[in-house]
């Protein structure tokens, strides 16, 4: 297998990892394809807010644009399992209750939340239905669209820029992407975000530049480098800095 080849059944391998979408079994030759697959994470993204949107949409016929915000996040969250709000908490229960690398993957790896991740879930969580709230307000939905997909596709950049922290776990199994993958998958999530909200996405992914750098250098400082954790983490702190620079722009 050439490490930079595209092929379909890379979306149908993102949706097994990134949702819990009831999907047919897959062999491990395909599951070989994990790092070359990340070109595809954006299309995921999309799949989650086409599926979030509806749900908010219908819940919009008879609920108040918060109610149904709530309805879109909560839609979101089972979908994709609740991974990416689990890395969140274990990230920053790890990177502010450890005091050197190893103990820090060891928070990381423990299945007990601490207050970090506690406040972070609830920041987080309180940050996301806040900006769905005003941008379904403002009459944007098809913004769901955008933020699922523009921030599922930060997670490969984490994943091509550093090592894996820990030698093991998803991220490890999954692989360290080539760039190409990774930078078409950028595009798509572009293309789908222009798609869903116009011209407006370019100033919106401009942010995650800055963004990424940080989240980079935060997590080598930490660790020394990624992990799955991370990677949640980083995709639900790239939804939120593009959900506020969207509402920035209206």
């Amino acid at each position: 297998m050439r490490k930079n080849d595209f092929k379909p059944i890379d979306l149908l391998l993102a949706l097994v990892l990134l949702t819990r979408l009831p999907l047919p079994h897959l062999s491990k030759e395909v599951f070989a394809r994990q790092a070359a697959a990340v070109w595809a994470f954006p299309l995921v993204g999309a799949v989650v807010g086409v599926v979030s949107i509806f749900a908010g949409a219908v819940a919009l016929i008879w609920c108040p644009p918060f109610v149904a915000a709530g309805i879109a996040l909560a839609t979101q969250v089972l979908v994709s399992g609740a991974m990416h709000e689990d890395g969140l908490a274990d990230t920053a229960d790890g990177f502010w209750g450890g005091f050197d690398p190893k103990r820090r993957l060891e928070i990381m790896k423990d299945s007990h939340i601490g207050t970090y991740g506690v406040l972070a879930l609830l920041f987080g969580l309180g940050l996301r239905w806040s900006i769905l709230a005003a941008l379904f307000e403002a009459g944007d939905i098809w913004c769901l669209m955008a933020l699922a997909s523009l921030s599922r596709a930060a997670m490969p950049v984490m994943m091509a820029s550093m090592p894996n922290a820990r030698g093991r776990g998803l991220s490890q199994s999954v692989g360290r992407p080539a760039w190409p993958a990774t930078l078409v998958g950028l595009l798509i999530a572009l293309g789908v975000g222009f798609l869903s909200t116009g011209g407006s996405v370019i100033w919106a992914a401009l942010v995650l530049g800055p963004l990424l750098l940080g989240l980079r250098q935060l997590a080598m400082t930490k660790i020394g480098g990624q992990t799955g954790d991370v990677l949640g983490a980083t995709q639900q702190l790239s939804e939120i800095a593009l959900g506020l620079t969207l509402l920035a722009l209206l």
